[in-house]
């Protein structure tokens, strides 16, 4: 049987349309973040530029005084107390950051398609802080008695909560879902906010990164136990990426949510374009559970500048992971010396003034 001419043209303008999508330049229309050195774009730039240091000393439960980076936001400012006590801490940093980028984008977002807006939030570890507090309480409080363990702890620690009670809070209805990919996890959320715009699936993405670490003692006990904790009687020298005095990391939560769209929409609606995202590229290591291979960042690094079209002498300056660890730094500065071999590339290390917000960190810094 042949096909109608009618349906031919049409899946003639379907295979072009996709065929458009899968170029479209993505651009970033808004950005909202809490740091522990702001709680917007500008306040955390500034306090940058100013060479302020967000780091403070706290007591933690089972580790005594270390040195962290927290936040100071309102977690209610979108959501009310109520629906604050039956969700968590990364999930209150989620909505805040993520109604703070659609208010910075221009974007109302009950005049869209909630179907075709997709949440994608990279994280590091998630539920442990539940799953802490819970023992604690069973053990100190309950007298082992589990009939006191909350009914609300498995949506709290599933691996999607951080995105869910975003979608919850704005009724999104399009995807949503977190991805596990250890401190690289915010510029993850962001690959997969652009990927899902170029295949048509949304029109709106909000991704980027999140983190509640410094909530959990087991985090900083681990990196205790690695000898990788940084410590100094003055918090803001407690970590000290790239110097040969570095001693360690500082353990800081944080978040930082993108408003991503095709450019075509973007113009269409008038809204002001903060960046284009040109070059991406992820890979794996595959050497070590920790120390990073300088060979593997040199491939990744390359092949981003190859999709981007760029040459290493275009590049102004690159955003070093850099967490103050002793090997880790030396390995990443390898891979940077080799391929940005040239006079003019500038480097920058942000973990000295806000610590290492883990699954927020990549996130955070691009913002920075």
């Amino acid at each position: 049987a042949t096909m109608p001419l009618n349906k031919i043209r049409e899946k003639q303008n379907q295979r072009a349309r996709k065929e458009f999508m899968i170029n479209e330049r993505i651009v970033i229309t808004g950005i909202g973040l809490t740091s522990p050195l702001g709680n917007s774009l500008n306040e955390m730039r500034t306090n940058l530029l100013e060479k302020k240091s967000g780091i403070v000393h706290k007591e933690i439960r089972h580790m005594g005084v270390v040195a962290m980076g927290q936040c100071q936001f309102d977690e209610t400012k979108y959501q009310p107390k109520k629906m604050r006590k039956r969700g968590t801490r990364v999930g209150a940093i989620s909505i805040y950051c993520a109604n703070e980028a659609l208010n910075a984008a221009g974007v109302d977002i009950n005049s869209l398609d909630k179907n075709r807006i997709g949440v994608y939030l990279g994280i590091t570890e998630h539920g442990n802080v539940e799953t802490e507090n819970e023992i604690h309480d069973l053990y100190n409080t309950h007298n082992k008695d589990v009939s006191y363990w909350s009914h609300h702890h498995n949506p709290r620690t599933v691996a999607n909560n951080p995105a869910g009670e975003v979608t919850l809070n704005l009724g999104i209805t399009g995807p949503h879902y977190t991805i596990g990919a250890a401190c690289a996890a915010g510029n993850l959320g962001l690959i997969q906010g652009l990927q899902m715009l170029r295949l048509g699936e949304v029109d709106l993405a909000l991704c980027g990164g999140v983190s509640e670490s410094t909530e959990t003692f087991g985090i900083f006990a681990a990196f205790k136990s690695q000898g990788a904790l940084g410590e100094h009687v003055d918090p803001s020298l407690a970590t000290r990426p790239l110097d040969k005095n570095r001693n360690g990391i500082v353990v800081s939560e944080g978040g930082a949510i993108y408003v991503l769209e095709r450019l075509s929409d973007a113009k269409k609606r008038g809204a002001q374009i903060i960046a284009e995202i040109v070059g991406y590229h992820s890979n794996s290591d595959a050497t070590d559970f920790v120390l990073p291979n300088t060979e593997r960042q040199i491939e990744c690094m390359e092949k981003a500048l190859l999709k981007a079209g760029l040459k290493t002498c275009d590049i102004d300056i690159v955003s070093m992971h850099a967490t103050g660890t002793t090997q880790g730094d030396i390995q990443e500065c390898h891979a940077v010396q080799k391929l940005f071999n040239n006079h003019h590339t500038l480097v920058n290390a942000t973990k000295g003034f806000i610590g290492h917000a883990m699954g927020a960190a990549g996130a955070l810094e691009l913002a920075g």
